[in-house]
């Protein structure tokens, strides 16, 4: 049971506090769940965002779901889920009614514009993170600038890249093994 209570109230802090979606929240996710509390390693971490990335929904309830169903079984899975976003839930209800009083001042479209370059800064510093123990050898760099060649050039479903990487994953590592 208290595993649980954890699950749930670790995400919905870390809903609470992170602005800008699910690509915001992972950097908190990452030092939450694997610095702090355990949960998950870095490897464990970067296949959930994988996963994550290409089922429906947003990528940071869903790695909180396979989480918290690491941790807590499919209990932990839904409550894990419910925390991350029941902060949401009720703020954007509040604010749902502020904005649309307030949406034409000057100082919250302001406030909105400073919000938005500071979750690019933190979207871009998990990028980071993940880069640094993603791309770790020749087949990853191969397969890294493939995909980031796909993505600029191709107008393809994630899922499609995410599919791509794992088939070049396995057929480099297959060809690899055999040259050696």
């Amino acid at each position: 049971m208290k595993i649980l209570w954890e699950l749930f109230w670790t995400f919905a802090k870390m809903g609470a506090i992170t602005f800008g979606g699910g690509m915001a929240m992972l950097p908190i996710l990452q030092r939450e769940v694997v610095e702090n509390k355990g949960w998950a390693t870095e490897e464990e971490l970067t296949d959930y965002y994988a996963i994550g990335q290409c089922t429906p929904g947003i990528i940071a309830v869903n790695t909180a779901t396979f989480i918290g169903q690491k941790c807590g079984g499919a209990a932990g899975g839904i409550l894990a889920t419910l925390g991350v976003v029941f902060p949401s839930l009720v703020i954007i209800s509040i604010l749902a009614g502020l904005i649309t009083n307030f949406s034409h001042l000057a100082w919250v479209k302001n406030a909105f514009a400073g919000i938005q370059v500071c979750v690019c800064v933190l979207i871009f510093n998990a990028v980071l993170k993940l880069l640094k123990k993603s791309v770790v050898d020749k087949r990853t760099v191969v397969i890294f600038l493939a995909v980031l060649a796909g993505s600029l050039l191709l107008n393809l479903s994630p899922v499609w890249f995410v599919l791509a990487a794992a088939l070049a994953g396995i057929l480099l590592k297959n060809w690899e093994v055999r040259g050696a």
